[in-house]
């Protein structure tokens, strides 16, 4: 029969790639560890680790049982703070997976709310780069909820939050800032602040673009969602930029791209959410009105 136990012993081995650094970590000997691993071994009915002269390696049947591994040791530390804060034991904490450009937009509104009725509760963000990456650790177990673009096929419970309009912000002595809306296809010819590859807002300007018709050339890139309308502003080019991230005393142009460009947010969970994420999912409901409301 798999333990917990079992379980702990092969993650930790493959996230520090060596059984003596397991063994280390875990407070084990190495022949305990190794005879543990092969007990799941046993159970799994086959190698889960390639053991090679410097690290290991996840066989295939390794690689399927990971993530399912890692959910189960997530949820019963979940269990296990559930069974405190029940006890009077400890404060709850609420763990939300997202991805950077909503820390920076819709989440500080909802947080500031959620603190105003549940101070105690510690808030922990997991945050990703990408929609799919953000999917994975889900299914994975990461985190109590997620909040991000909505998940396609998603077969957990999900709640929309709305629709989150992204705007395309150039320098105020910009050619293109005039009024407060440009066709995507008048930007053709200009070379803009994009995202790095693995970036989930590359994906939407590279679609945007490529609905009007042409290819963005790259000015420069940032891993950093808020360096974009920075850099914009500071006349590199222009960006495409969610409109909730943009401080009210930006001192770029904003402009409403044509065709109109956005995204809808949902809340999501694996199951039905426990009395604490539904309650936050409320809040953020309420809080994000409508999504594009800067904060």
């Amino acid at each position: 029969m798999t333990t917990l136990r079992q379980l702990e012993y092969l993650v930790t081995v493959v996230d520090l790639g060596s059984f003596t650094k397991a063994a280390e970590a875990l407070h084990v000997s190495q022949p305990a560890l190794s005879h543990q691993i092969r007990t799941l071994e046993r159970s799994a009915g086959g190698p889960l680790l390639e053991r090679l002269p410097r690290n290991v390696r996840l066989t295939p049947t390794g690689r399927a049982m990971l993530p399912h591994a890692r959910a189960a040791l997530a949820d019963a530390d979940r269990a296990r703070c559930a069974a405190r804060q029940a006890a009077g034991l400890e404060v709850g904490e609420l763990q939300i997976a997202t991805l950077y450009s909503i820390t920076l937009g819709v989440l500080p509104k909802a947080l500031r709310n959620w603190r105003q009725t549940h101070p105690e509760v510690g808030i922990r963000l997991f945050e990703h780069r990408h929609t799919e990456e953000l999917i994975a650790a889900m299914n994975a177990g990461e985190a109590d909820l997620a909040v991000g673009p909505e998940p396609a096929g998603w077969s957990g419970v999900s709640r929309t939050l709305g629709t989150e309009e992204l705007v395309v912000v150039v320098a105020a002595d910009d050619p293109a800032a005039v009024g407060d809306s440009v066709p995507m296809k008048d930007l053709a010819d200009r070379a803009w602040v994009h995202y790095t590859p693995g970036h989930g807002l590359a994906d939407v300007l590279d679609l945007a673009c490529a609905q009007a018709g042409f290819e963005p050339r790259v000015a420069v890139r940032t891993e950093q969602t808020a360096a974009a309308p920075a850099l914009a502003a500071a006349g590199l080019g222009p960006a495409l930029v969610p409109d909730n991230i943009l401080p009210k005393d930006f001192d770029g142009h904003v402009l409403h791209p044509d065709p109109p460009v956005h995204r809808t947010l949902t809340a999501y969970t694996r199951g039905e959410p426990d009395p604490l994420a539904a309650a936050f999912i409320d809040v953020l409901v309420w809080s994000s009105g409508g999504a594009g409301t800067r904060s």
